[in-house]
């Protein structure tokens, strides 16, 4: 039995309605800053709402509107800015993981000295440890993609570094996931982020810092994706997939907490660094079958049980994984997209494959065995 640890401080509610629990919050007095995306939490309601529960429990609220789907380090600057003028007590992050992972940063930044990348390792992160705790944050997801309201980490876009970082001090201090808020996203939206939280539980049971507690969760994730991930898809208001597919990715969540994301992700932040049109989700997708078949020969077993856990019963080979993973993306109709839809060339394979390695280098240690830089470059090109 290996050793291991699991710490989480996160108060969480779930459910449909649950958002109305944020009057319970145990929020400091003051101002709290609504962090939030583009126009269609706003334009759903869902700011005024959750400005509306706020201010009867006795909190006047700001809101900050200009997170972009890729978080930036300038939004991160400006936003903690805002924060330390205004004298704000807390922050909630609403929206996707980029809302939320803004939030995270915005929480540390309001509080400790220099810049969000003094603290990252990677890259040309400064590498420096965070020194004081964070503004007390509130997450509250609208997409069922990142699981970033149950993991302490964050990825934020530095011109063509986009590197994960954070810690302890970037937990939530409570998470509200409620499926109504996620009931009208796109078909598309809803697949591409739909499998980024089954490459977070997926990854996170292939990984070599896989524990007994973290498949746990991992297999709950998948089976739950498996199951209704697609029915989500061909029909947003199906209230029970959606609430299944919800779960999963706070699941999946408690996967990266406890595990880890492997190189498959670190692949992707590279694209889609290069590339900040491309949806992390999506770019996922067009590598995962290139990337998976890699390690069909040291990790048969467990590329087998995830196949299991996504329906198929009798799956005994990695190669039933892979067949399932196809399937998947088939019902889900994300079979056909490559990266060149999104302007990946073939000579740009080197470059990517290098910022891969220089900025999240230590998701390739998490593999089962480790990837040659060719080996790298050739994923990319077959995605293409």
């Amino acid at each position: 039995m290996s050793v291991f640890s699991f710490y989480m401080p996160t108060r969480l509610f779930f459910g449909s309605g649950a958002v109305g629990k944020l009057s319970r919050a145990r929020l400091p007095e003051g101002r709290g800053l609504i962090i939030t995306g583009g126009s269609s939490t706003t334009k759903l309601g869902y700011v005024a709402k959750v400005a509306g529960i706020l201010k009867e429990a006795g909190h006047e609220t700001l809101v900050y509107d200009k997170v972009k789907p890729n978080p930036t380090i300038e939004g991160v600057r400006e936003c903690a800015a805002l924060c330390r003028s205004e004298k704000i007590a807390f922050i909630v992050g609403l929206g996707g993981g980029s809302s939320i992972d803004t939030a995270k940063a915005v929480a540390i930044m309001a509080t400790n000295d220099g810049d969000w990348w003094d603290y990252i390792h990677g890259g040309t992160g400064g590498g420096k440890r965070m020194a004081k705790d964070g503004l007390p944050l509130v997450a509250i997801p609208t997409t069922a993609g990142t699981g970033t309201e149950a993991d302490p980490f964050t990825v934020i876009t530095n011109g063509e570094e986009k590197i994960g970082g954070g810690g302890e001090k970037c937990f939530p201090a409570v998470s509200i996931v409620d499926p109504d808020f996620m009931m009208t996203v796109p078909p598309h939206l809803t697949a591409y982020q739909g499998f980024d939280a089954f490459f977070h539980a997926a990854e996170g049971y292939l990984a070599s810092t896989s524990t007994p507690m973290s498949d746990m969760f991992a297999l709950q994730a998948i089976e739950l994706i498996g199951r209704s991930l697609a029915a989500a898809v061909r029909d947003g208001s199906n209230a029970e997939a959606r609430a299944d597919v919800a779960l999963a990715n706070t699941l999946a969540g408690f996967v990266e907490t406890l595990s880890s994301c492997t190189g498959e992700h670190a692949i992707e932040h590279a694209l889609s660094a290069f590339h900040p049109d491309l949806p992390h989700g999506a770019g996922l997708i067009m590598i995962s079958n290139a990337y998976w078949k890699r390690f069909a020969e040291v990790a048969g077993a467990r590329m087998a049980a995830i196949a299991r856990a996504m329906g198929k019963a009798d799956a005994t080979r990695p190669e039933d994984f892979l067949a399932a993973l196809t399937e998947m993306q088939q019902a889900c109709g994300v079979d056909t997209l490559r990266l060149a839809d999104y302007g990946v060339r073939e000579e740009d394979c080197g470059k990517i494959a290098e910022n891969a390695v220089v900025t999240m280098g230590g998701l390739f240690r998490a593999d089962p065995r480790r990837l040659e830089s060719g080996e790298i470059e050739d994923i990319i090109r077959e995605s293409i």
